[in-house]
């Protein structure tokens, strides 16, 4: 609700590609990326994971296909979902002509795995013919030997290298419709290689530390490593790698965004940490309020505070705030607008939040509505 601070952040310009109906790069929103972890020939099990991100918020869903039944496994997927879909394929070519065929929106390959020239060849043709895009996926775990040689181990400048060879041999092809990642799972390295290669280069990146580790640690590092880059403009698709439900890398690249003020998107809450001041349970109501209104997605601002000290300063610069007292008090668009016990507070909060969100989602749409008129 507050306007006093304008967003520094000024994006990097880039090419605009189309990964199904989603646009990557140009003027398009920061793209929320997720990978599937079940086995794909699982293909009930695959859709329900796909379909739980979906609702999360992802706007685009990376799918491992490493056989050939994983590729018919994926057409069958792609039949019963309607979010954009990446194919992450490696070593056989045979398979992204495959998926290709099968209605894949993009190829996620190192044209230097591929093989011979004719091989890659006829992959950059078949992107072309059926309008996929391709990512180029470069991770300092798997670096060419000659370059783990020259270097003695992964660094920045070898990311970029590998990365290179790869917009090379596109090059060559006449294919400018890509995007890449050159991930490592430190931070300092990570950001280091994106630097370098965004002074470079014209095509959108995908963001990402790779292998960042469990949901708290790798929400840490992500958050660090990606927030690095976004506050310089650099990025236009993430994707949060964490050993966890998918679900939650998509939750956590949502508030990345959000923090950033790039996106907006569900319910920002600002709640304090509580101490013995509070007039209520603050972290328990908090932990019950998030999992009730987690699926509303109107772009709003909810402040938690469980005593007088901040609790009337946050709530006048959000759309619904409540703060602690004799009695607790409820404000919406910073004005007093309630009262609420702490017997019945949460069923109250969801109910308010409910009405507020109802109520700005119409505002909203008149005011579209007075904008084409």
């Amino acid at each position: 609700m507050s306007t006093q601070f304008v967003n520094p952040i000024k994006r990097r310009k880039t090419r605009k590609i189309w990964v199904g109906d989603v646009p990557v790069g140009g003027d398009a929103p920061i793209a929320v990326q997720t990978m599937t972890n079940t086995d794909t020939c699982d293909v009930d099990g695959t859709v329900a994971q796909i379909q739980r991100a979906q609702d999360a918020g992802a706007d685009i869903v990376r799918v491992s296909v490493p056989t050939m039944d994983a590729a018919e496994a994926f057409g069958s997927i792609r039949r019963q979902v309607n979010i954009p879909l990446v194919a992450d394929i490696h070593f056989d070519y045979r398979i992204a002509l495959r998926v290709a065929e099968l209605g894949v929106d993009c190829l996620r390959i190192n044209p230097g795995n591929i093989g011979r020239e004719d091989r890659v060849r006829a992959v950059v043709d078949a992107a072309r013919d059926h309008n996929i895009p391709i990512r180029i996926g470069v991770n300092a775990g798997s670096l060419e030997k000659d370059l783990q040689k020259k270097y003695g181990e992964p660094t920045p400048q070898a990311l970029v290298e590998s990365v290179m060879r790869h917009i090379d041999i596109l090059d060559r092809l006449n294919f400018p419709d890509f995007k890449l990642s050159l991930k490592a799972s430190d931070i300092f390295m990570t950001v280091a290689a994106y630097k370098q290669i965004a002074s470079q280069i014209e095509q959108p990146l995908h963001l990402g530390i790779t292998e960042a580790g469990g949901l708290r640690g790798g929400t840490v590092k992500s958050s660090i490593g990606l927030g690095l880059l976004l506050w310089e403009g650099i990025g236009d698709t993430i994707r949060v790698s964490l050993a966890a439900d998918p679900v939650e890398e998509v939750k956590v690249g949502w508030d990345m965004l959000k923090s950033l003020k790039l996106r907006s998107r569900g319910i920002n809450f600002i709640a304090c940490p509580s101490c013995s001041r509070q007039n209520f349970d603050v972290i328990k109501t908090m932990n019950e309020l998030e999992m009730r209104v987690e699926d509303i997605r109107t772009d709003m601002s909810v402040a938690v505070i469980g005593c007088v000290v901040n609790g009337p300063g946050e709530a006048k610069e959000v759309d619904l705030g409540l703060t602690g007292g004799q009695p607790n008090l409820v404000y919406i668009d910073g004005k007093p607008a309630g009262k609420v016990t702490n017997d019945s507070l949460v069923d109250d909060l969801e109910r308010m939040i409910r009405e507020r969100a109802d109520v700005l989602e119409k505002e909203r749409e008149n005011l579209i509505v007075s904008a084409v008129d």
